[in-house]
C-alpha cells in the first residue's frame, strides 16, 4: 500500500508539473505574439502598400552613387508610413527617414526610441540621448546607440513626434566621420524634405508644411546643423526621459 500510495503521488505530482509547463509555455507564446510586433511590418498588422502613389520626397546630395528606395507601409488601422532608406538593408543603409502618419493603432502609444532602435540594427539595441538640434520643423532629438564609440561608420538617430498632425519623422544617418558631420546630415535631411502635392492630404499636413518653408535652412553648402544654445546639447548630456 505505502508504494501504491508513493507511486500515486509521483505520477501526481508529475501530471500538476505537466500542466504548470503547459500554462508556462501557453503564456510565453502568447506574450511573444502580443509584443512581436516589433519583428517586421506583416506581424504588427502593417502590410505593403504594391502601387501606393509617394507622398514625400527628399533629396540627398551627398549620396550620388547611392539608390534611394521609396516603401510605403499601410495599417488596417488606418496609419501610414513613409520609408525612404538610401543604401540595401543588408549593406547597412547609409541613412534612411521614416515619416509615420499616426493612426488609432497601437504603435502610435509604443516607445519610439526602442522602434528606433530596432530598425537601426545596432548590436547595442539601447539609445542615449546626443543633444538637440534645430530645423524646420522645431527641436529635434538626437540619439545614439549607447556604448558605441565615436568614428568613422558610426551612425546618429533622429526622432521628432509633432501632435497636430499626428506625425512621427525618424531616421538616422551614418555619414561623416565625425559627429558634427553626421549632426549637420541629418538637419539637411529634414530641412530638404519636401511634401508632394495631392489632394489626398490632410489638410494639417499642408498647413504644416507651409508654415515649416519659411524656416528652411540652405544646405548646398557645406556647414553645420543649428545647435539650440542649452546644456542638453552635450553629446554626453543625461538620458531624457518622457515622449519624444
Amino acid at each position: 500500500m505505502a508504494d501504491e500510495v508513493c507511486g500515486t503521488f509521483a505520477r501526481l505530482f508529475a501530471y500538476v508539473g505537466a500542466l504548470a509547463l503547459i500554462a508556462m509555455l501557453g503564456v510565453a507564446a502568447w506574450n511573444r505574439l502580443d509584443g512581436g510586433d516589433d519583428d517586421g511590418p506583416a506581424k504588427a498588422g502593417w502590410t505593403i502598400a504594391e502601387g501606393a502613389v509617394p507622398a514625400f520626397s527628399l533629396r540627398l546630395t551627398d549620396q550620388p552613387d547611392r539608390t534611394a528606395t521609396y516603401t510605403v507601409l499601410t495599417h488596417q488601422a488606418g496609419g501610414r508610413k513613409d520609408v525612404l532608406r538610401w543604401g540595401e538593408r543588408a549593406e547597412r543603409p547609409a541613412a534612411e527617414m521614416e515619416i509615420y502618419r499616426i493612426g488609432p493603432e497601437r504603435d502610435g502609444m509604443r516607445n519610439p526610441i526602442g522602434e528606433l532602435a530596432a530598425r537601426m540594427g545596432r548590436p547595442v539595441p539601447e539609445l542615449e540621448a546626443a543633444g538637440i538640434i534645430d530645423s524646420r520643423f522645431g527641436p529635434v532629438s538626437l540619439l545614439r546607440p549607447a556604448g558605441v564609440p565615436d568614428g568613422p561608420g558610426a551612425c546618429l538617430g533622429f526622432l521628432k513626434t509633432i501632435a497636430v498632425p499626428a506625425i512621427r519623422i525618424s531616421g538616422w544617418s551614418c555619414q561623416g566621420a565625425a559627429v558634427q558631420t553626421r549632426r549637420a546630415a541629418v538637419g539637411c535631411m529634414l530641412n530638404r524634405l519636401a511634401l508632394l502635392p495631392s489632394p489626398s492630404h490632410e489638410a494639417a499636413l499642408t498647413e504644416l508644411f507651409a508654415q515649416a518653408e519659411p524656416r528652411r535652412a540652405d544646405c548646398d553648402a557645406p556647414g553645420v546643423a543649428k545647435t539650440l544654445n542649452d546644456w542638453i546639447t552635450a553629446l554626453d548630456n543625461p538620458k531624457l526621459r518622457g515622449t519624444y
